[in-house]
């Protein structure tokens, strides 16, 4: 997510484009050797890197603090009753671990390219699985620098090796989704990871072309000119390259390791219904029109093993109703091979600027119980692994204590 972190973008994103001003499955199963468990469940946190956010705490730390900073946060999770970690493991076109193609992450020792002196995402799968926990690891596709610099960029770094294909948008660089060959490469160096690791999952989040930026205006003039005139407008090309990418990474995926899944966390609104009959009872920002990431349909094709939308907002609130938007993806989860997992802004709970639905540490665990009532959600995630460990107000307490009472085994 860059310096604009998935929590100041939630923050930032309704009052910027709205139009207005129990987990599922509460049976118990049998464990191993007798032990009681909940039934099947995603009961996952997402450990997010960009910017230090929720790991390491700072650069430059020694490899042993890191690691022993990394290890304190799976093993909250198990305190928590949590059994999936999704871990950002290429924040910003760079690598947490050995990478073929790019460099080591900053975040890491504070230079980019820079060996931190040991493996994070090797040591996060091999201690996760010890620990009972599945380890996705989370990769953000087209994102290269949270600045507009490409000299500050290590100078092996393949963003200054091919700067055509690099646009500058809103203080920040990308690679261009038009080109066929960031396309290539964006895959080759995802699936470097899982070729290296018995990762179990692919996770992408909700960065596709860049969230609009008041002035600012995507410049992929020659990418369309070239490759886009068999489309009726720009934003339908956009919007099957990012088709592409997804489906194009879910075969790879597949032909390197068949028992990875690939999972994608996108913003929480497909459509509002007053643009398409078929979009939710929302008034927000649109993903298929803002990002171009038509994630209904990639949900309804079966392209990915499960989608989490990011429903970061209260039951009740006018723009985005969580009670709104659980029943909409539920409809269109059903008859999809695709699971649904519901994506929990667990940072927005005790925040004084947040409305007062989210000064109530039952919010969240009003959340799972209304999820209940749909069987097409099969468990949540929530943003992050440091709003688990501060829990301001107890929500995260609260939502163990009223729904996660026995351990639970995450779908497959």
């Amino acid at each position: 997510m860059g310096r604009l972190t998935r929590r100041a973008f939630a923050l930032a994103a309704l009052s910027a484009f709205t139009t207005t001003g129990a987990a599922a499955g509460s049976g118990r199963a049998s464990g191993p050797a007798g032990e009681r468990w909940a039934a099947t469940e995603m009961r996952g946190v997402w450990l997010a890197t960009v910017a230090n956010r929720d790991w390491p705490s700072r650069p430059g730390l020694s490899a042993a603090q890191q690691r022993s900073e990394l290890l304190a946060r799976l093993d909250l999770a198990v305190r928590n009753r949590l059994n999936t970690v999704m871990f950002q493991v290429r924040p910003t076109a760079d690598a947490l671990w050995p990478s073929s193609y790019e460099p080591w992450s900053a975040v890491l020792t504070g230079t980019q390219g820079k060996a931190p002196g040991w493996d994070p995402l090797g040591t996060a799968v091999k201690e996760a699985h010890a620990r009972g926990l599945q380890l996705h690891a989370w990769f953000n596709p087209y994102r290269v620098a949270t600045h507009a610099d490409p000299t500050r960029l290590v100078a092996s770094h393949p963003a200054r090796k091919h700067p055509d294909w690099v646009v500058t948008y809103g203080g920040k660089l990308y690679y261009n989704p038009g080109l066929p060959a960031v396309r290539a490469f964006v895959q080759d160096a995802i699936l470097d990871a899982v070729r290296k690791y018995p990762v179990d999952a692919v996770h992408f989040d909700d960065y596709f072309y860049p969230y609009p930026v008041a002035g600012h205006s995507f410049d992929d003039d020659a990418a369309y000119d070239r490759h886009g005139g068999s489309f009726p407008n720009r934003a339908a090309w956009r919007r099957d390259n990012i088709d592409r990418l997804v489906r194009e990474t879910a075969a790879r995926i597949k032909a390197v390791r068949p028992t990875t899944q690939f999972g994608i966390s996108p913003f929480g609104v497909w459509r509002n219904a007053s643009t398409d009959p078929r979009g939710s009872d929302t008034r927000a920002l649109q993903s298929y029109d803002a990002v171009h990431a038509d994630t209904r349909k990639w949900v309804r094709e079966g392209w990915i093993d499960y989608i989490v939308p990011q429903l970061y907002w209260n039951i009740g609130f006018s723009a985005a109703d969580y009670a709104a938007l659980v029943p909409w993806w539920a409809q269109v989860a059903r008859g999809s091979r695709t699971k649904l997992y519901i994506g929990e802004a667990l940072y927005r709970a005790g925040d004084p600027a947040q409305p007062a639905a989210w000064q109530k540490p039952a919010e969240l665990s009003r959340h799972l119980t209304l999820a209940e009532g749909h069987p097409e959600v099969r468990g949540h995630v929530f943003f992050a692994a440091k709003d688990v460990a501060t829990d301001r107000i107890g929500a995260m307490a609260r939502v163990v204590a009223d729904h996660y009472g026995q351990p639970a085994k995450p779908p497959r």
